[in-house]
């Protein structure tokens, strides 16, 4: 039976200055529901039609919600406890357990063959495996994450899933941008999958509720600001980057991007994105504070509009 969400008072007042009442309403509703068993078939190891019949075998209905996507998989049937991680095709690497608003920033950065990729908040590699098949084992994917922990996640994950053209990193955020600015090295690509309050992701983990806190999101957008920053100074002139989180909150999304805008100036285009969902502009005024009017061509996923997760994605240019 799933826990019933119980978010903080302070966080529901949040959402209300964000969502109209009747939005607000469906918002309260969806984020008790169980999420859907979506799963990213490794085009590294079998195409979709393959997976789909050796799935089907198992007495698995399987449907697909993106024409343009085949890879993204809905296992309807109610499955019990873990069955989707304990599958033999999982263990081979021919699926990895993802929700669907996770799938979007990599399908926002849309990689290319041979291309020069950083993920530089990796784990535990949902993003890098899923990058890396898009670019079919092609270019070279640096993968970094900060705690010992999460390496060894990120690297048992890109292992089972056939991952061969990756290079994992374990250092600080900053630093590492820091040390690749001073070795002159420049990326075609790079995603920002950054450390966020987590505030979309209550259907899947409750324990979000408790942990959530005003300090922590003001703390979070300042590391955030400063990622952004050491990241877009690697990216190669006419290459592109993706920042995204999972989290509503305007400090850690608009504030970073209006911060971005301004500290680059002309160097930086704000992307339309096309994605696969239904996506609302950004907010462009927020807690007395006014952003540049670009922030509205932020990508903001909530879990009402698609029955998905909560997610927060844009995209930047950098220009000559």
């Amino acid at each position: 039976m799933k826990t019933k969400i119980q978010p903080k008072p302070e966080f529901m007042q949040k959402m209300k200055k964000l969502l109209d009442q009747a939005d607000f309403e469906k918002y309260e509703k969806i984020i008790q529901e169980p999420l859907l068993n979506s799963i990213r078939c490794n085009t590294l190891k079998i195409s979709p039609e393959e997976l789909k019949i050796k799935l089907e075998k198992k007495s698995w209905k399987i449907s697909q919600l993106w024409k343009d996507y085949p890879e993204v998989i809905i296992v309807e049937n109610e499955l019990q406890p873990g069955e989707l991680g304990r599958s033999m095709e999982h263990l081979l690497g021919y699926y990895y357990i993802q929700e669907l608003a996770s799938m979007l920033p990599a399908i926002a950065l849309a990689p290319k063959p041979n291309e020069l990729i950083l993920d530089l908040c990796a784990s535990p590699g949902s993003k890098t495996s899923q990058i890396a098949s898009q670019i079919n084992n092609t270019g070279t994917i640096i993968a970094n994450d900060v705690k010992i922990e999460r390496i060894k996640i990120l690297a048992s994950n890109l292992e089972r899933c056939g991952v061969a053209d990756e290079i994992i990193t374990r250092e600080d955020g900053v630093a590492l941008c820091e040390k690749l600015k001073e070795q002159g090295l420049k990326f075609d690509k790079i995603l920002l999958d950054a450390p966020c309050s987590g505030e979309g992701t209550m259907r899947s983990s409750p324990k979000t509720c408790l942990m959530w806190n005003l300090n922590t999101i003001k703390s979070l957008s300042k590391l955030q600001k400063k990622l952004f920053q050491k990241a877009f100074e690697i990216l190669k002139e006419g290459g592109e980057m993706v920042y995204s989180t999972c989290t509503h909150a305007p400090e850690e999304n608009e504030e970073v991007v209006d911060f971005a805008l301004k500290e680059f100036k002309d160097k930086i285009k704000i992307e339309e994105i096309k994605l696969p969902v239904k996506c609302r502009e950004g907010v462009v005024e927020w807690e007395n504070k006014k952003y540049d009017e670009r922030v509205k061509f932020c990508a903001r996923i909530y879990p009402q509009d698609n029955n998905t997760e909560g997610f927060f994605v844009a995209k930047f240019k950098k220009l000559k």
